[in-house]
């Protein structure tokens, strides 16, 4: 148990697992990272800020390696902590800590101003800390901690190329990264996300039974029954966006109009990247749409629902 300023950090015991919560159970910018024991090995996942005060005040053991579930700046925030074990990623993302330029290239603003702005919020807030040296991991690779306590990789893409959920046994935790369960539903907002592959990543989830499912930000540690329910209402929010996204096509559009509207994040929201993001993840949604024939580009780029198209 640790404190950040006036607020009290919890923590969760689940037999060799730790959960360790960030204000407002994980909220953005916080999250919750998993610190699992094993009799040989101590493994840190999604080292989150979070991890700073408890690291400051003396209140983690020793950690031998970190293991991130996917390379965006929360999750490596406390990275910076434990420079001299190895860091871990899965493959597709960890060219990401290559370098400063590489982890922004994960995002790909447009917009130099934007560029420029979450350049020093990542460095500032967030402590990401490049390194050429990140070990690599695989779709089913298992990180064995000695005394039968294991975690084992499941590649869920889309949120970013490499992103993965872990189980974590013989406690049978099964942490979903940023898969987070959460009112905002899924992100798919960078240059390395994917629509349609965070749509086949929450079916694989779906099946994955465990007694446990712990997510980054806001919900925390829920069991199947509630996992099932919020899973539903989270990939739900996909389809929402889309058929708002159809009633505002019902006269021409261009995606820049579509992002000012605001689909993902609440017209008025201060975030430094909506413009971006709106853009990528509409985008993504306008060509699935031109690609099924429910809408049509009338004019160059504008985008039209296909009125003969009758649902």
């Amino acid at each position: 148990m640790a404190t950040d300023g006036d607020s009290e950090l919890i923590d969760r015991e689940i037999g060799s697992t730790t959960v360790l919560f960030g204000e407002k159970q994980g909220k953005y910018p916080h999250g919750n990272s998993l610190l699992v024991r094993g009799s040989e090995r101590t493994a840190i996942i999604d080292p989150s800020l979070a991890v700073i005060p408890r690291q400051e005040a003396g209140g983690l053991p020793p950690v031998d390696l970190v293991i991130n579930s996917h390379c965006h700046e929360d999750h490596v925030a406390g990275n910076f902590l434990f420079p001299d074990v190895p860091w871990h990623l899965h493959e597709a993302d960890a060219p990401g800590l290559a370098s400063l330029d590489a982890f922004m290239a994960i995002y790909s603003f447009d917009d130099q101003a934007i560029d420029a702005g979450f350049r020093e919020v990542i460095q500032k807030q967030f402590h990401v800390t490049p390194r050429d040296d990140v070990e690599s991991y695989r779709d089913g690779d298992v990180f064995d901690l000695g005394g039968g306590v294991t975690i084992r990789v499941i590649h869920t893409p889309g949120h970013t190329r490499g992103h993965c959920a872990l189980h974590v046994m013989p406690d049978d935790v099964l942490y979903l990264g940023d898969i987070d369960l959460s009112s905002f539903g899924p992100y798919y907002g960078d240059a390395w996300s994917d629509l349609e592959d965070f749509e086949r990543s929450l079916e694989k989830v779906r099946h994955l039974e465990a007694r446990h499912y712990a997510t980054f930000h806001h919900i925390g540690v829920v069991d199947r029954e509630t996992f099932l329910s919020r899973l539903g209402r989270y990939a739900a929010v996909i389809d929402d966006r889309e058929e708002r996204l159809l009633a505002f096509l019902s006269e021409p559009r261009s995606l820049a109009e579509v992002a000012d509207h605001r689909f993902v994040y609440r017209p008025g929201d201060a975030v430094l990247f909506a413009p971006p993001v709106e853009r990528r993840s509409m985008g993504m949604h306008i060509d699935r749409l031109v690609g099924r024939g429910r809408v049509r580009e009338v004019a160059p780029g504008r985008f039209q629902v296909a009125l003969d198209v009758v649902d």
